[in-house]
């Protein structure tokens, strides 16, 4: 861990949220020299008061042990290119339109990689008056089953949860071509283009 990184990211994110070192130190139960001296690099936080550091300022741990924020690129708006992220522990979904640090369950989670859908796998479309319906035969049980379905066009996403035991319907508003993204609990993320 480089102190003068650690220091000079601590000043920074300080000034951004127009804190004083002895605001921050209130609230951390701390000297405000103890604030002075990580910022000018004399020393680095405790790993005891690194939670409370980084709640105050707003970033994650390893950010402040690394001296410096990762900063995504500015990308397009399209949806098309959204990410999906599962936890493996608690099943929550997360999205993000680019890349991320995405963690959940105390994890850090990489998004999921769409398969074109095998024949076999893909999920019925019809189209009824001004919608989309779509189904499945896929079998929805506790260990397998397809936890949600995404429509992605180039500035939209409808995303629908699915649970199992339940089956696999929904309608959606017919929004123009577009990718239908779908979750597998055993296979993974798929799509099929309409």
């Amino acid at each position: 861990m480089d102190c003068k990184k650690v220091g000079d990211l601590i000043y920074t994110l300080r000034k951004e949220k127009g804190m004083t070192q002895k605001e921050i130190a209130d609230l951390m139960n701390i000297s405000d020299r103890t604030i002075s001296k990580w910022e000018r690099g004399l020393g680095c936080p405790d790993v005891s008061l690194l939670s409370d550091l980084s709640q105050i300022l707003g970033v994650n741990i390893e950010e402040i042990l690394l001296g410096r924020v990762n900063l995504n690129e500015s990308v397009g708006g399209n949806m098309k290119k959204i990410k999906f992220y599962v936890c493996p522990q608690c099943g929550n979904l997360l999205t993000a339109a680019s890349e991320a640090n995405v963690s959940c369950c105390g994890r850090r989670l990489n998004g999921l990689t769409a398969e074109k859908a095998p024949d076999e796998h893909e999920l019925k479309v019809e189209s009824i008056e001004d919608e989309l319906y779509i189904s499945s035969d896929h079998e929805m049980k506790k260990d397998h089953f397809i936890s949600f379905a995404a429509f992605a066009t180039g500035d939209k996403v409808f995303l629908v949860k699915q649970y199992p035991e339940w089956g696999l319907q929904f309608r959606l508003p017919r929004l123009g071509h577009g990718k239908l993204y779908f979750y597998c609990t055993k296979h993974g993320l798929f799509y099929q283009l309409l």
